[in-house]
């Protein structure tokens, strides 16, 4: 059973369409759109600040998403991938992003649509990344533009397909 609880009297708004695994952990002013799957050992931590996710949004086996106190909260766009063990914290992601295994995404940082985080890579604060690029290193920089077989071969066919692996967990 995953841990979904209120903090400070406020309870994660979560759809009945969602996948949620058995050991993820969800808690206070979180907001989940439809088609969403948060997979094993990913932490939604609403307790300082609000954190509000799109549709058809994947969070990944072991990722955190947190916000910073009174300051930074996290918006996550529609058909995101956050991969394993990502760390997404106090920033802005708009729609149609992939983030890489791994990364790291600080506060009041912006990514924007149609891009990628490449794994490993360190956003550092404050930092936007182009639509249409990818960003990767330590600290992340722009390596390249993302060509549109990008664009459906990785980033869309990584969301469509958790949707599908989340349909196989709810059966």
């Amino acid at each position: 059973m995953p841990i979904i609880k209120s903090v400070n009297n406020k309870s994660p708004q979560i759809p009945d369409d969602c996948y949620i695994a058995e050991n993820a952990t969800i808690v206070g002013d979180v907001s989940i759109g439809k088609q969403c799957s948060i997979w094993f050992n990913a932490v939604i931590r609403g307790d300082v600040h609000y954190i509000k996710i799109g549709n058809k949004v994947n969070i990944q086996d072991g990722a955190v998403i947190h916000a910073t106190y009174q300051k930074s909260p996290t918006n996550i766009g529609n058909k995101v991938s956050i991969g394993h063990n990502a760390i997404v914290h106090g920033c802005t992601i708009h729609d149609n992003v992939l983030v890489g295994m791994g990364s790291i995404i600080m506060d009041d940082c912006v990514v924007e649509s149609n891009s990628i985080v490449a794994a490993g890579a360190v956003v550092t604060k404050n930092t936007r990344i182009e639509s249409g690029s990818i960003y990767a290193g330590v600290p992340a920089k722009k390596v390249k533009d993302i060509s549109e077989e990008l664009i459906s071969g990785e980033i869309n066919r990584i969301a469509d397909n958790y949707i599908k692996y989340s349909s196989w967990f709810k059966e």
